[in-house]
């Protein structure tokens, strides 16, 4: 999963980091790595958060933008510009070009790759094992994700699938937050 990741950071940032005079080429590495430690971050953050339902929702809309899904995506860029300004000495200019141009394309892949069920490069259950530290294994993340499609989530069985369905799914005693808080602290 790492390295898959590694590779959608590498795709796009030939022009962001490799083609770019602001950081050094024996640095090239670092700043690809520091994308891909600010994008898990950010995920492991919103897990350990509780917002599970959150994550899930950004991946199974594809990456497409809007409400919760911006906020994911702008805290993992605004996490990979920070950590290029301190790290690389870049300005916060060339920093924020950097991760606006590195950071919403890779989580968009990302995403796309994981809801996709006949691309196996990326699956959600693999990168909520990793964000846990294999703590959440028992956990069906990939049947969670499933379940946003196609009426499934009428638990209250009154014919309309609303927030109330959705958030039944994941609070109360059963919910599937209570089950898995504090496996990605």
């Amino acid at each position: 999963m790492l390295d898959n990741l590694m590779n959608l950071i590498k795709g796009n940032s030939r022009e962001a980091v490799i083609n770019n005079p602001a950081i050094p080429n024996d640095k090239n590495n670092a700043a690809m790595e520091a994308a891909g430690t600010s994008i898990l971050g950010t995920l492991k953050n919103y897990l350990s958060n509780g917002k599970i339902k959150e994550v899930l929702a950004y991946i199974k809309k594809h990456g497409i933008g809007g409400g919760e899904a911006d906020c994911i995506v702008k805290q993992a860029t605004a996490d990979y510009s920070n950590n290029l300004q301190k790290d690389m000495n870049l300005s916060e200019a060339d920093a924020t070009s950097v991760a606006e141009k590195v950071v919403p394309a890779t989580m968009t892949q990302l995403a796309n790759k994981t809801a996709d069920p006949l691309d196996s490069s990326f699956n959600i259950q693999d990168i909520f094992s990793k964000l846990s530290g294999e703590k959440s294994s028992k956990f069906n993340f990939q049947d969670m994700l499933n379940k946003f499609d196609g009426g499934k989530l009428d638990h209250n069985q009154d014919g309309v699938v609303n927030k109330e369905d959705f958030n039944s799914m994941f609070t109360g005693d059963d919910g599937f937050v209570n089950k898995v808080k504090g496996y990605f602290k």
